[in-house]
């Protein structure tokens, strides 16, 4: 049985005082013993305040992208061995935006994780096709091309520690989400890519939905077979909201 998990990207957003106010709000309001594991992503200049204020509850903090370079002279990057010293247990990889905002192919997202897993983080792996791909019919080959990329550059042995989150850029932030249907199918189609290589490794591995979920929609998808939980936007840079999604990813 795969443990759900719901992760927050706050993306570029907050600031010390929301960070202490959501975070707070999110501790408080977890359930007892909670039946999710619950991440949050903040800028890299909110992580050391999450920690702090996360403390014993059970929320781990992750960051929002690493640079694959060791340690060097690389101005504005930040290292895989700086986001564990910062108190990192995961990392998103290969979100749509840096993937279409700053140029990272797939064959950089499937170096990335194999950082990342080297360095002792869990990768959250981030993979989904654009409205024009999704209308020429081209959904599952896209996926399976930036898996690919990943199983090419990482190994396949980056599984179950590494999670795939299926975010249909199209649904990113529109207010449009993914019917639980389409949703099944596209995790339906990573588990068995993945199960090509290794029956074991698919079982286990977390397939999480990103794409404007929300707390009315969340139970639908989260009922799905191959949906193991989410990677939340906006709807994570509220407490109520997010607390809201958590407990749908527990029933």
């Amino acid at each position: 049985m795969r443990r759900p998990l719901v992760a927050g990207n706050w993306k570029m957003n907050g600031s010390r005082e929301m960070t202490q106010t959501l975070v707070s709000g999110i501790c408080s309001g977890l359930a007892e013993g909670g039946g999710a594991d619950v991440v949050i992503c903040p800028p890299y200049v909110y992580l050391d305040l999450c920690r702090q204020v996360v403390g014993e509850a059970p929320i781990a903090v992750g960051a929002q992208d690493l640079d694959a370079h060791e340690a060097g002279a690389f101005t504005g990057a930040v290292a895989a061995d700086m986001l564990v010293d910062a108190g990192c247990d995961f990392v998103i990889v290969g979100h749509s935006e840096r993937r279409s905002l700053y140029g990272e192919g797939d064959a950089d997202v499937g170096v990335k994780v194999a950082v990342a897993v080297a360095k002792g983080l869990t990768p959250i792996i981030c993979v989904g096709e654009t409205r024009e791909e999704r209308e020429s019919d081209v959904t599952a080959e896209v996926v399976c091309r930036q898996l690919d990329a990943v199983i090419a550059e990482a190994g396949i042995d980056v599984f179950p520690k590494a999670l795939v989150a299926y975010e249909p850029v199209w649904a990113i932030g529109t207010g449009l989400t993914a019917t639980d249907e389409q949703a099944q199918e596209v995790h339906a189609v990573i588990r068995a890519r993945i199960a090509g290589t290794s029956e074991e490794a698919a079982g286990g591995t977390r397939i999480l939905y990103g794409g404007s979920v929300k707390p009315d929609n969340a139970a639908g998808l989260f009922s799905q077979p191959d949906i193991d939980g989410g990677l939340i936007g906006g709807a994570s840079l509220k407490a109520a909201d997010f607390l809201g999604i958590i407990k749908a990813a527990t029933q």
